[in-house]
């Protein structure tokens, strides 16, 4: 079997990539701060930050590719530590795009659709960035810098994501499950817009986009732009809970530290043609509901 590298395996999307990717691929991840154990892949603990660490776990594992998912990915923290995540978001990321040119080594970057402004709708590959966060405006510097450094990358501009909660981190779904189960009241926005896929299905579009030996910008996005107030109506009636429960509120009406893009949906169409498949919504909820 051919050798992956996943960066950031502990992270709920590293996570699910490592839960998907171990059927095809021999596979090595790392992590900084949370030791998990995933049957089948070999863990190493490492700061992506100290490029001769990395460098010698690279020459250690012989990596024919890698998917560098490690990141500052909470956009109200990047805001408030914008030193400290500009080194996780960027300088370490180009540790990894610095090695594998270096090794000749296909990589897969998972950048964001907080990249945009959200003034817009379906945004495709060749659309301007205009990042209006401190996150966004980092994965942007990223993305440029990586694909100067080696061309060859996939960058894969990665959606709003639900699914199973690793050991360690776990996405929107397990505490608006959490909330709804308790009778709780949910206040969810009908005015940011996004494609949301599960992290199985964007595990899949990262390891198509090292297959396919992609290069350049390529968007994972789901089928179906939707709200969060929409989102939660959908997962309140696939879990047979009241409908009553989910409120609708506006991004105005929460301060936040990081400003909030209205419409993020991705079209990704040129993925879809390559063979990325994202099941519906709905689809992808009840494949998920006997584990929530």
């Amino acid at each position: 079997m051919k050798k992956l590298l996943v960066t950031g395996a502990s992270g709920f999307l590293g996570w699910n990539l490592c839960q998907v990717a171990r059927k095809y691929w021999q596979v090595y991840g790392t992590y900084f701060s949370h030791l998990v154990e995933i049957p089948g892949v070999s863990l190493t603990e490492i700061d992506l930050r100290d490029y001769s660490s990395l460098q010698q776990l690279f020459v250690a594992t012989a990596p024919d590719a890698v998917i560098h998912t490690a990141a500052a990915s909470k956009p109200n923290f990047c805001q408030t530590h914008p030193l400290e995540s500009y080194s996780i978001n960027v300088e370490a990321s180009l540790n990894v795009a610095r090695l594998c040119a270096k090794f000749n080594i296909p990589c897969a970057f998972t950048s964001t659709d907080l990249v945009f402004d959200g003034k817009s709708s379906f945004y495709k590959e060749s659309d301007p960035v205009s990042p209006i966060s401190y996150y966004g405006e980092q994965k942007v510097a990223a993305e440029q810098k990586m694909l100067a450094i080696h061309p060859q990358i996939a960058v894969c501009r990665m959606p709003l994501m639900f699914g199973l909660a690793s050991p360690v981190a776990g996405s929107m779904l397990q505490p608006m499950v959490t909330n709804l189960k308790a009778g709780t009241e949910l206040n969810l926005f009908v005015d940011e817009f996004r494609t949301p896929a599960s992290a199985t299905t964007a595990a899949k579009g990262l390891l198509l986009a090292i297959e396919k030996r992609v290069t350049g910008i390529l968007h994972l996005g789901g089928k179906e732009r939707i709200s969060r107030y929409d989102f939660g109506l959908l997962l309140a009636n696939i879990l047979n809970l009241p409908a009553s429960l989910i409120k609708p509120g506006k991004q105005e009406d929460v301060t936040m530290a990081a400003p909030r893009s209205p419409d993020t949906s991705l079209d990704s169409s040129k993925a879809f043609v390559l063979g990325y498949q994202p099941l519906s919504l709905r689809e992808e909820l009840l494949n998920l509901v006997e584990h929530l």
